[in-house]
């Protein structure tokens, strides 16, 4: 393996190339610098020595911060060492990521580092043929970039053999485990050999993630560049405090003001996705949304489009909240605040890209409260206020509490504890002039309830 030689014996930086000085091969070197990357980002100057020597590989760093290069450059480098094919459905390789629009992209960013080099890029995803998968398979797989739901179908057929493989790479792990591929995820350990080199990326660490960790790695070396939850410099965030029905044209208003800009709006579901893509639709903007429900022709069409300009505005759930890398979005607005703190880091990230600039705006209705709360926490800020005012601060001096931290006998009803769905902050800014009394109280509980249906 090379030494692990990097930046802190280097020569100065205009007389030296950095990754020649990691030790990645002249070609590869040489393949980054026709493509115009020369300087390393914090994470792959940290990773990359380490995965070079050999070790397995702990990285947290959010999206956006080049961690594709930084397990891809050590792998690639270490396979243009290793002579010979793959065997027939072996995997040399294995990349794997929680959703398709990712492992396209890993695909994307690897295919011009092994130009011209004998090294096959294969990806597995579901959504897509399955036959048409197995029949690419049985050549063999230098390396497989793949979802944890598609691979196991393939292993079940006997597609491919994993006692074989290398090298893992497992990138958005948190991502995975929110997506529900724990199970998956402990299936697919089972199925390498131990004698391999992983490396796991991931934004943040819940408390399952170090039982993975614990499957997976072997005394891995952790790098580090950027604290959970903080979010780029150079996006401006903001927040409107605004009724939910009110939602659509605030967003109409937003839009007008930069047409020509991509933007990219998040919501909570599917339907309400597709429902706000309609709105906005008939309100003269070309837009595009995807979500689960959507095939992977009809996702990898709306992103094509969105990225070459053709589509101004793109709808998505949080299946575009990580790995989406399209340079040139300019706005993020979450429509819905999520339900998952984290994922409103991600979400933002997907502006301010390659040193932009960015802006986020945010829209929080009486319900979301909880949300936004749970986000400021993780992100240790106070979101600048845009419009409105913060719903709680609308209730009168010694009113009791809207179905947050009310009396005990009312604790269990739904506007208790962290508002899920419509809770009783949802007649918004409606004056707190009815403390008590049960009739106030059954109408601020059910009639919400009945609009949201």
């Amino acid at each position: 393996m090379t030494s692990c030689r990097h930046v802190a014996g280097a020569r100065e930086r205009n007389e030296v190339n950095l990754f020649a000085e990691m030790g990645l091969p002249a070609p590869l070197v040489k393949k980054l610098k026709a493509m115009g990357i020369e300087e390393p980002t914090p994470i792959q100057t940290h990773a990359i020595p380490h995965a070079l020597d050999g070790n397995d590989v702990m990285g947290l760093a959010q999206t956006g911060t080049g961690k594709t290069a930084a397990f891809g450059l050590p792998l690639l480098a270490q396979l243009m060492e290793m002579r010979g094919k793959p065997e027939a459905r072996t995997v040399r390789s294995l990349i794997l990521a929680p959703t398709r629009e990712l492992a396209g992209q890993i695909r994307d960013a690897l295919m011009p580092m092994v130009k011209d080099t004998p090294i096959k890029i294969g990806v597995v995803v579901g959504g897509a043929s399955i036959n048409a998968q197995i029949k690419r398979l049985e050549r063999g797989t230098d390396v497989l970039v793949a979802t944890p739901g598609r691979l196991l179908d393939l292993l079940d057929r006997k597609a491919l053999r994993l006692d074989a493989t290398r090298f893992l790479v497992l990138d958005e792990a948190d991502q995975m485990l929110d997506l529900g591929f724990i199970h998956a995820l402990r299936k697919i350990a089972g199925l390498l050999p131990s004698e391999r080199q992983t490396m796991l990326f991931s934004a943040t660490m819940p408390k399952q993630m170090e039982e993975i960790a614990a499957s997976y790695l072997t005394h891995p070396k952790r790098v580090q560049v950027n604290p959970p939850g903080k979010a780029a410099d150079k996006i401006a965030q903001s927040i409107h405090f605004i009724a939910k029905a009110e939602k659509p044209n605030l967003l109409i208003e937003l839009l007008d003001a930069h047409r020509d800009e991509l933007a990219l709006v998040f919501g909570r579901t599917k339907h309400g996705s597709d429902k706000l893509a309609r709105k906005l639709e008939a309100a003269g903007y070309s837009v595009a949304a995807i979500h689960g429900n959507k095939s992977q022709g009809q996702r990898e069409r709306a992103l094509k489009a969105f990225r070459e300009g053709q589509v101004k505005v793109l709808v998505a759930t949080d299946v575009a909240a990580r790995g989406l890398d399209i340079p040139d979005v300019k706005h993020v607005y979450n429509f819905d605040l999520p339900n998952v703190p984290e994922n409103y880091v991600h979400r933002i990230g997907r502006t301010a890209r390659a040193g932009r600039d960015g802006m986020a705006v945010a829209f929080c209705a009486p319900d979301e409260m909880g949300e936004l709360k749970d986000i400021q926490k993780v992100m240790g800020i106070s979101i600048p206020v845009a419009s409105g005012r913060p719903w709680e601060k609308l209730e009168e001096p010694g009113s009791k509490p809207k179905g947050r931290g009310g009396p005990r006998r009312r604790s269990r009803k739904p506007g208790g504890g962290k508002p899920q769905g419509q809770g009783a902050h949802a007649q918004g800014p409606k004056p707190a002039g009815k403390p008590g009394g049960g009739r106030p109280n059954r109408r601020r509980r059910n009639k919400p309830q009945r609009k949201a249906a």
